[in-house]
């Protein structure tokens, strides 16, 4: 689809944030809102009028300058918000002429839509996309007596906020909108927004909000009927119920309480048969007067307050509407289903359990299931959109049918049953047909889904690869404990990550050198990726502690030393090599990404450098790549002094930044110019495959060459940095300490500047004070901290 520039109608907080997305993405936008009815008293200080430009265009403008400040970022980079224009409905409606997409995001009003779109329809040209992202009032309403030709391109575009990390994206036909042009929006939603597209039916609430404030509706009943407190209830509803760590009163904190009722009470006004499940109880009323509504007004159901011992978080008190400290939650379902196997496991210990804790959990995840099941044919055209759009929306790990699956669709219904409840028809149709669960797996790794008394194959993404289905179908060619190569097709194989906490060993290492031997026979090149929770976190900690502690100094250098092998062996392969990471990227995860001919990232990569956190420098490579990188910036013949250069790159390792976006990775200089990102991170390993074959065309290895070293003038510039930020109390004496070690090792240590110096000079500096660092008490204390409390001590 040919979208390169929108117009986004109104400014708010999700207009303004779906304009940075999309700048995000590359795309230019127009944002538009209302004129400012009266002068600020700051404006007419300074003359203007409401004539004047910046008045008029003031609440798009004031709008857009709040991306800049917003946590978390809405923005890659804050540069990208010169991709967003600023206007005004009254004066800039004829530039619609300019743009390909129109995405209208006003309040919440049928009028005010109708009112607009009437404005709309007289200015864009014939055969522009025009959508709402309205959260559930009908699209057949806001359409009426519009020109047909117009209502063609209309349809719902329904973004989840925030819309740069929510990847749901709903998308709602019209009553008269052309097949093909949804179509076109949902390639272009997926491949180029990076989203996750569920197709909904014009329905209050569309899919995700229809069932997951359903869902918190029926928690807070139930947490009323049980007696149980709200930290009680977010210790059931999170993780062991396979739901995200914010749970439920967590999540409305985020989300916003006012937000939550607003949406409630669009299904209670528009669906009069279930205005009771939406009722609201007096204590959240109470909280909207008091203006308690989350994190936005830094109160709602928990509450921060600053103590002696430092911070305090307090929990809300329903029935004395006080805030209360929280208590440790105690239920024997709980503690035995945290130590169940998967989450299937955990699900089924949870609501099997005999204690109060265990009632609560069947009775709430009961309702949603019985409503899931009733609702999906009015909703959705099948279930796998409910399940998609739960888990893309509200972070569940399984949607509602996966679920009922997960629990046993046969013993659910049987304990629903003689509980005195009555089964949706789908399930009554699905255990009628001799049937136990709503999805099956082929022997080939594709998945079935039920539909009107047949199983469908689930239609799966073009643009995406399975390495779990590539291992079913038998294309594994070796692998280890760590790691794996598995055959892509084409002549590409993928080196797959999957140790243990996603940590890099040994057992990856051999896999590095006996997969780049089997691709320089037989591929064209290789990508390296994964598909767990992250890409890579780094080395062993645990075992570089264990080492260090016993004094093992020969074991710690042949494992540092054969970690430089392998990122070695990767950069000077004689097949292209592509990383595909994606997540957390850190430490040695990074260090490989550095050694690869190309990188082909997500767009939301979290890369850095981050040794120097646990008392460390890195020691696979990066200090050495940094170092090159930082000379990389002076160009043949140019005689300049490397100080800014090398400050740069230097700061970049010393602080231990880690980059907030594949964007900012490259500012960072972990990424080069070259490199591109993907924004759907389900796209990273088909991407960075066609990255292979591109290089692959005309690839020839990297010839050593030898580098010049800074010297130790460049180095003293970096420790008078060191010094200034120690006097001023920036870092600690140990945190200037490893800096200075840093520095030693980046500039080629005691040669003088100018020196020739190969990459093995450079690594067996970078080694030399890896292991000296390892040795020393605070590092350890540094190390051992880590491990234990999962942050980083300033010692």
């Amino acid at each position: 689809m040919a979208i390169y520039k929108v117009a986004v109608l109104g400014s708010g907080v999700m207009g303004s944030t779906i304009a940075a997305h999309l700048a995000n993405a590359g795309i230019p936008s127009i944002l538009l809102d209302i004129v400012p009815p009266s002068l600020l008293p700051e404006e007419e200080a300074a003359g203007l009028t409401l004539a004047s430009p910046q008045v008029r265009n003031r609440f798009a403008a004031s709008n857009k300058a709040k991306l800049i400040k917003m946590n978390p970022a809405p923005l890659f980079v804050p540069e990208f918000a010169d991709r967003i224009e600023v206007g005004n409905f009254e004066d800039d409606l004829p530039r619609l002429q300019e743009v390909d997409w129109v995405i209208e995001v006003v309040v919440e009003r049928l009028d005010i839509k109708i009112d607009l779109f009437k404005k709309v329809a007289q200015h864009v040209r014939p055969g522009t996309i025009v959508t709402s992202n309205t959260s559930g009032i009908s699209l057949k309403s806001m359409t009426e007596g519009l020109p047909e030709e117009f209502t063609k391109s209309f349809f719902g575009t329904h973004f989840f906020n925030p819309p740069r990390y929510m990847k749901l994206f709903e998308l709602i036909p019209g009553p008269n909108t052309d097949p093909a042009v949804i179509q076109e929006m949902e390639e272009f939603a997926e491949r180029v927004l990076g989203k996750g597209v569920v197709y909904a039916k014009d329905t209050p609430n569309f899919i995700a909000n229809r069932i997951g404030v359903f869902g918190l509706a029926a928690t807070i009943r139930e947490m009323q009927r049980s007696g149980l407190t709200i930290d009680e209830v977010d210790a059931l509803t999170g993780p062991v119920m396979g739901r995200p760590k914010s749970a439920s009163f967590r999540t409305v904190d985020m989300v916003g309480l006012d937000t939550f009722v607003h949406v409630a009470n669009n299904v209670g006004d528009n669906v009069p048969e279930e205005k009771e499940f939406f009722v609201m109880p007096d204590f959240i009323h109470t909280m909207i007067k008091n203006g308690w509504l989350g994190d936005k007004s830094k109160q709602g159901f928990y509450k921060k307050v600053k103590t002696a011992e430092g911070k305090e978080v307090l929990v809300l008190d329903p029935h004395t509407m006080e805030y209360v400290p929280k208590k440790k939650v105690k239920f024997a379902c709980l503690d035995k289903a945290k130590n169940a196997g998967g989450l299937k496991d955990k699900m089924k210990t949870l609501v099997n359990g005999k204690d109060p804790g265990a009632e609560f959990a069947w009775n709430v995840l009961k309702e949603v299931l019985l409503y899931a099941a009733r609702l999906a044919p009015q909703i959705a055209d099948d279930l796998t959109a409910l399940d998609a759009g739960m888990k893309l929306g509200f972070n569940w790990e399984m949607g509602p049918f996966e679920t009922w699956d997960a629990l046993g669709v046969k013993a659910t219904a049987e304990r629903i049953v003689a509980e005195g409840g009555a089964l949706p028809e789908i399930v009554e149709k699905l255990l009628a047909e001799g049937k136990d669960s709503f999805y099956e797996k082929t022997e080939g790794g594709d998945t079935l889904y039920y539909a009107g008394g047949e199983y469908k194959e689930k239609a799966s993404s073009p643009y995406s690869f399975s390495l779990k289905k590539t291992h079913k179908q038998g294309k594994k060619i070796f692998g280890n404990s760590g790691a794996s190569l598995v055959d892509m097709g084409d002549g590409v194989a993928c080196l797959e990550f999957h140790s243990p906490n996603n940590s890099i060993g040994g057992d990856i290492m051999n896999m590095i050198h006996k997969s780049l031997a089997e691709v320089e026979k037989n591929y064209l090149g290789m990508v390296i990726g994964s598909q767990g929770k992250n890409f890579a976190v780094g080395a062993n900690l645990m075992l570089i502690m264990m080492e260090a502690e016993e004094g093992n100094w020969d074991d710690l250098d042949l494992m540092v030393r054969e970690f430089q092998r392998g990122t070695m062996a990767l950069k000077y392969a004689k097949k292209p090599v592509v990383a595909a990471p994606y997540g957390m990227t850190l430490g040695g995860g990074t260090e490989v990404c550095l050694h690869s001919h190309a990188i082909q990232p997500a767009a939301e990569t979290y890369m850095g450098l981050v040794e120097l956190g646990v008392g460390l420098i890195p020691g696979g490579g990066g200090t050495k790549e940094m170092a090159l990188r930082a000379m990389e910036g002076i160009l043949p013949g140019v005689v300049v002094a490397p100080d800014y250069f090398f400050a740069k790159r230097f700061e970049v390792v010393a602080m231990a930044q880690v980059s907030t976006s594949a964007e900012m990775a490259r500012k960072l200089g972990f990424l080069r110019a070259s490199d591109r990102y993907s924004m759907n991170a389900d796209h990273v390993l088909l991407d960075a495959k066609a990255r292979v074959l591109d290089l692959a065309r005309d690839f020839r290895p990297i010839i050593p060459q030898k580098v010049k070293a800074a010297g130790p003038g460049v180095r003293a510039f970096l420790e008078m940095a060191l010094y200034g930020m120690k006097e001023g109390r920036y870092i600690s004496e140990y945190d200037a300490h490893l800096g200075k070690k840093l520095a030693y090792a980046m500039t080629g240590g005691d040669v003088l500047a100018g020196t020739l110096v190969d990459e093995q000079y450079l690594l067996d500096l970078e080694r030399e004070v890896f292991l000296s660092l390892a040795g020393e008490p605070k590092t350890l204390d540094r190390i051992r901290h880590m491990l234990t409390k999962n942050k980083p001590l300033r010692n």
